[in-house]
């Protein structure tokens, strides 16, 4: 389905509110926050055609709506606006990895630790031979979407679990330096509230993957530019 620019303003209104806000969000709610220039009635109409066309769902607690994988992959493709990475950041994080640049175990190590505190997430790091770090698991904790034992409980097993991430992160094939994984893309349903944002890089012939897993209601604008500018400073670093 072709969205119409109205449409369109509307689903990236109610995205960004539920990042924020983690709630599902209601037509009143849009009408009062953001200037969409349309009634109520018409933002409700809007909604009900973009909860008929996949790209929000309703909420059985609530009469508002929030998006689907679907509806979140639309906004990253072509809605999102990303927040580059100051300069303090990047310095920061320079200075943290750089005494490690002649030992690459402890440089991925350093880097996952720095990725999980900027980010206040859950960094991986995988390397093609199966080395496996994490750091920042108690972040997820501060996510609504973590309170569900059964959610932490399922994701936190599959830190054990190295070919489970080798396998997900080899389902996608393209030039993105940046890739998102989102609901289905887990093959585990427990797992659908999760997302998955990593970058590919190379030191020497091997290569590895960082990344940060949260919920998908995560802020894009800020840590798909993170995880790329970490993933080039690794693989530059590590060349030194």
């Amino acid at each position: 389905m072709a969205l119409t620019n109205r449409q369109i303003s509307i689903l990236k209104s109610l995205i960004e509110e539920y990042i924020e806000t983690a709630e599902p969000v209601s037509s009143d709610a849009l009408d009062k926050k953001y200037n969409l220039g349309v009634s109520p009635a018409t933002i409700r109409n809007e909604m009900a055609i973009l909860t008929k066309e996949g790209f929000i769902k309703k909420l059985h607690v609530s009469a508002g709506r929030a998006p689907t994988p679907m509806g979140l992959k639309f906004y990253i493709q072509n809605l999102l606006e990303t927040k580059p990475v100051s300069v303090t950041q990047e310095v920061s994080v320079k200075e943290r990895v750089w005494d490690y640049r002649q030992e690459v175990k402890k440089l991925i190590t350093e880097a996952t630790n720095e990725l999980a505190r900027m980010t206040n997430s859950m960094a991986v790091a995988i390397s093609s031979d199966q080395e496996f770090n994490w750091s920042g698991v108690a972040n997820i904790l501060d996510f609504p979407e973590f309170w569900d034992i059964d959610l932490t409980h399922a994701l936190l097993s599959l830190l054990d679990d190295v070919s489970f991430w080798q396998k997900l992160v080899n389902q996608v094939h393209g030039e993105a330096h940046v890739s998102v994984l989102l609901g289905d893309d887990f093959g585990n349903e427990i797992l659908e509230p999760c997302g998955f944002i990593f970058t590919r890089f190379n030191i020497g012939p091997k290569e590895y993957i960082i990344g940060v897993i949260g919920p998908s209601r995560c802020s894009y604008r800020k840590i798909i530019p993170l995880v790329d500018y970490f993933g080039k400073l690794i693989s530059e670093v590590g060349q030194e």
